[in-house]
């Protein structure tokens, strides 16, 4: 293996890493700003209030975004089992 192959598994394990987790955490985002601003406009400070939305979507976009994530993270391990065989012959 050459420094030129790590650096590429390198590359696409963090590009697979950012690109799988960015639903999940940009929809928990939109829900907090979006139940901050809620609180802020009706003066509700609940611990709960805040809590359930990010949960929620945070599962809805694993829901929606589920089979996209898993063909990512396949693609991933095919990549690294392929480079494997092929710095074993």
């Amino acid at each position: 293996m050459t420094i030129e192959d790590f650096i590429q598994l390198t590359t696409y394990g963090v590009q697979t890493a950012i690109l799988v987790s960015a639903p999940p955490l940009l929809m928990g985002l939109i829900a907090g700003v979006l139940v901050s601003i809620f609180q802020a406009a009706t003066q509700i400070n609940d611990s709960a209030l805040a809590f359930i939305p990010k949960i929620l979507a945070s599962v809805l976009s694993l829901i929606i975004f589920g089979p996209w994530m898993i063909a990512e993270i396949s693609g991933f391990a095919t990549y690294t089992m392929n480079l494997m065989t092929s710095i074993a012959n």
